[in-house]
């Protein structure tokens, strides 16, 4: 008997879970997961109930230990790390991987940092889960600049001098600021807050500078946001450049007047965790 080779791409290896034997869905489902900034203790509840019954995570190089830990522990991990220019996995790639172990049956937890909307490439995902029919379903997490800032005791917006706040991506071509609207960013009380954009902090100043922003407004850097190693850095627009040479990343540079609260440092030591009830720590 011949067989002919199918076209689709090749099907993920089938995992054993115990205790679904014959009730197994005939397809399975895909959780797109924010895993918040880092720290475990940011993660929502519902991004948990998600971990603890995953058979399969698909997770970024920036998910912390501690919230990979909050996975059973049969559940199979694959790291999709991105890291500038090195990519593990193409994004079409992962795509087509979700879609594969959804189709044998599994529960598959696509976990990002930070929120999977906010510069994590989470609606390409749930574009190609649609397309497939695969179900699909969404859970947002504490996106970075909100534990940055936090951390910092610096509010993102504040009466009197900060009435707007915009998230924008920093990544370009090494040395090049990305092509970004510099006018309206340039425009005083708002707060403006770059990810990924430590290597061309240097011409992210010089563009906002040139398109009209005050180079003493206040400028923070902050370096693993929420983790036990956060670095913070206080600064001015025409200091930015400078602070982001002391500091590897991953980091993100917020600008504006209310920056002027923040308080430079690194994480605290000795802080006791919530006791929820109810909820393991």
């Amino acid at each position: 008997m011949t067989t002919q080779r199918s076209s689709r791409p090749p099907r993920a290896r089938r995992l054993v879970v115990l205790g679904r034997g014959a009730a197994a869905r005939s397809q399975g489902r895909v959780w797109l997961v924010g895993a918040g900034p880092g720290d475990p203790e940011l993660l929502t509840l519902k991004a948990l109930k998600a971990l603890q019954m995953a058979d399969v995570v698909v997770h970024d190089g920036l998910v912390s230990d501690e919230v990979l830990d909050l996975a059973p522990a049969a559940a199979r991990r694959i790291s999709v790390a991105k890291r500038k220019s090195r990519h593990s996995y193409a994004q079409d790639e992962i795509n087509r991987m979700l879609v594969a172990f959804a189709r044998e049956g599994l529960e598959v937890v696509r976990l990002k940092g930070g929120d999977p909307f906010v510069f994590g490439r989470g609606g390409e995902e749930l574009e190609a889960c649609r397309e497939a029919g695969v179900e699909c379903h969404v859970v947002p997490g504490v996106t970075a600049a909100l534990a940055a800032g936090a951390s910092a005791g610096a509010p993102l917006t504040h009466r009197g001098s900060a009435q707007a706040v915009t998230f924008v991506t920093g990544h370009a071509a090494v040395g090049e600021a990305p092509d970004l609207d510099w006018a309206a960013l340039a425009r005083a009380n708002q707060t403006v807050v770059i990810y990924m954009g430590l290597s061309t902090a240097a011409a992210i100043g010089d563009r906002l500078m040139a398109a009209g922003r005050d180079g003493a407004t206040p400028a923070l850097i902050v370096e693993n946001a929420s983790r036990s190693d956060e670095r913070r850095i206080v600064t001015t627009l025409s200091g930015l450049a400078g602070a982001a040479e002391t500091l590897a990343g991953p980091a993100l540079l917020m600008v504006g007047e209310a920056m002027a609260l923040a308080t430079a440092g690194s994480s605290p030591a000795g802080v006791q965790p919530l006791k929820v009830q109810g909820v393991s720590q």
